[in-house]
Formats: structure tokens, C-alpha cells, sequence
């Protein structure tokens, strides 16, 4: 108990500093259009740790399910280009995630469950016949708010491994637009101006179409089994 303790106070404080400090006020496409010239600059100077550095941050951020993900998106398109920095937002991204859904899970997972456990005793079924494809499907649709989806897996069965790989690959390609968005990052006026409903749109059928072959299969599969008996 006093672990978890300690652990809330340190998030508590991480995020009241974020923005007692105003560093929020920092990640806004006005600043990073403002900033985007010294960036480059520290960027070119030493690639290296300017680019660990970034990485951290983007965890940070993500860990802490604080605002301005998809403002460090577009910063890393205009800092590292299309291929480094999709890479470094995928990865610190995903790891950034995974360690939010760690911590739900520690603080929450066995006082939900035990607090709701026949309720959600369908969810668990659910989530471990299905957890891939539901997740998958989540993450691709870049509408839904990116740390409760982190939150709430937390709360459920799946494992955190198949948590990590499903959400790489899920906000994969969300990722790649943001990015490439980035590297035209003069164009841009606001975020609506990247993800268009048309994309979304695509973004949704995308998600859901894994999920309705395998009801689709297994629909068919009944069907056959029925007949045959």
C-alpha cells in the first residue's frame, strides 16, 4: 500500500509541475512554429542527444497522459523527417503508453476487480477472446482520447506484451500522418487541418474490419455446424 502511495504522489507531483511551470503552454503548434528554427538548430548541432532527449520527453508525456502527443508528432516530422521520426514516435509512443497502462494497472486493476468483479466477469471474457482485435481497432481511430484507451486496458486481463505490439502497430498509421504533417509543419494552421473525417473514416473501417472477418468466420463456422447436424 505504501508503494502505491509513494507512486501516486510522484505522478501527482510530476503532473502539477507540468503545469505549474507552464511547459503545457509549450507544446502548442503557435510555439513549436515559433521555435521550430532554434530546434532545428539544437538538432543539427547534436543529433544524437537532441534526439534522446525528444524520445524521453514524448514518453514522459505519454507515460504521464499529459497533453501534447500529437504537438511533439508534428515536432518530430519537422525535426527528424519522415522515417527517424515516425520511428521515434512509434516507439516512444507505444513505450509511453504501455508504461500508463502499467501503472493503471497497479493502482486500480485489483480494486476494480474486486470491487466489480461479476460485472465485468463478460469484459474479461471479452477482452480475452477479443482483446487483440478490439484493441487494434481502438487505436486506430485517432479519435478516441489516447490515455484512457491506455487506462482502461489497464484495468482489463490483456497482457502487456500483446498491449505494447497491438498499440505499436495500431497507431501506426495515425503516426505516419502526423509526422508526415510535421514535415510540412509552415502549412499547417491547426491540428483539424491533419486528420480530415474522410480519414478518420478510413482510419474506422480499418480498425473494424479484422474484428468483423473473424465474426464473419465464426458466423460462417456455426452455420456449417448447424447444417451438419
Amino acid at each position: 500500500m505504501a508503494k502505491k502511495v509513494i507512486l501516486i504522489a510522484v505522478l501527482l507531483a510530476l503532473a502539477t509541475a507540468f503545469f505549474v511551470f507552464d511547459l503545457n503552454e509549450w507544446l502548442t503548434l503557435e510555439r513549436l512554429k515559433e521555435g521550430q528554427a532554434q530546434f532545428a538548430a539544437w538538432q543539427k548541432e547534436s543529433p544524437l542527444i537532441v534526439g534522446l532527449l525528444f524520445t524521453l520527453l514524448y514518453i514522459a508525456v505519454t507515460g504521464l497522459s499529459l497533453p501534447g502527443a500529437a504537438i511533439l508528432s508534428l515536432a518530430a516530422g519537422a525535426l527528424f523527417g519522415l522515417l527517424w521520426g515516425t520511428v521515434i514516435v512509434s516507439f516512444a509512443s507505444s513505450i509511453g503508453a504501455t508504461l500508463a497502462f502499467l501503472a493503471a494497472r497497479y493502482l486500480l486493476h485489483d480494486w476494480v476487480q474486486a470491487r466489480f468483479g461479476e460485472r465485468l466477469q463478460a469484459i474479461n471474457r471479452g477482452v480475452e477472446r477479443e482483446g487483440t482485435f478490439y484493441l487494434f481497432a481502438l487505436r486506430l481511430v485517432p479519435v478516441f482520447p489516447f490515455f484512457i484507451i491506455n487506462i482502461l486496458m489497464g484495468l482489463t486481463r490483456i497482457r502487456t506484451w500483446t498491449f505494447y505490439w497491438v498499440s505499436q502497430l495500431g497507431m501506426l498509421p495515425a503516426t505516419v500522418v502526423y509526422v508526415n504533417a510535421g514535415t510540412q509543419l509552415a502549412h499547417i494552421e491547426s491540428l483539424g487541418d491533419i486528420l480530415s473525417p474522410p480519414l478518420i473514416l478510413s482510419f474506422a473501417l480499418l480498425g473494424a474490419f479484422p474484428l468483423l472477418a473473424k465474426w464473419a468466420l465464426r458466423a460462417i463456422k456455426r452455420f456449417k455446424s448447424a447444417r451438419e447436424h
